[in-house]
């Protein structure tokens, strides 16, 4: 059972082409995204578009238009702008409104100030959120014929409520009802 084989039989060779190898060069079509960089000590005022992937550690203040590309706010980016893109995913702080094409994303140690529109929408436990959401495909199409997102985007993804926000709301809920104790005693 353990036995290790004696003998290996060889294999016949064969006198076929050997098989191509996959090639480690990208065509054009396999070429990644292009992203763009904004760094820590980099401010902008003014208006930020183009067609890459944007990833911001600085200071954006103004209007972030890159409707068919994902933008990323780092966590030492700080923006005070309207944003729309494909995808956003927040991990520093942005004051003003939100418009994503798929998805809005708020990490756990990101901090949004300002309005949501997008079909699929996570808040991260931990993450801080001031505004309202708009999942709802009428929001959204209102937001697409705006041309705040990209036409290609349709439906709607349930929403998801933060784990534990029921019982927080109804232990708020109960204690906000309870009755204070009496603090006098008859004897």
């Amino acid at each position: 059972m353990w036995k290790k084989p004696e003998a290996e039989t060889p294999q016949p060779e064969s006198h076929a082409a050997p098989a191509p190898q996959p090639r480690s060069v990208p065509t054009p079509v396999e070429s990644r995204r292009e992203v763009a960089i904004i760094g820590a000590s980099i401010s902008i005022h003014g208006d930020v578009n183009g067609q890459e992937d944007l990833i911001i550690q600085g200071n954006v203040e103004g209007k972030v238009d890159l409707k068919q590309n994902n933008i990323t706010i780092g966590k030492s980016g700080r923006v005070k702008a309207d944003m729309y893109g494909r995808v956003i995913s927040i991990e520093g702080e942005v004051e003003g409104n939100l418009y994503g094409g798929e998805q809005i994303i708020v990490r756990q140690s990101g901090a949004v100030r300002g309005n949501i529109v997008a079909p699929r929408v996570s808040l991260e436990d931990g993450s801080k959120f001031k505004g309202s959401i708009d999942m709802e495909p009428k929001g959204v199409e209102k937001a697409r014929s705006q041309g705040a997102l990209a036409p290609e985007v349709k439906g709607r993804a349930d929403s998801s409520v933060r784990p534990g926000a029921e019982a927080d709301a109804s232990a708020r809920s109960a204690a906000a009802t309870a009755k204070p104790e009496s603090s006098t005693a008859r004897v």
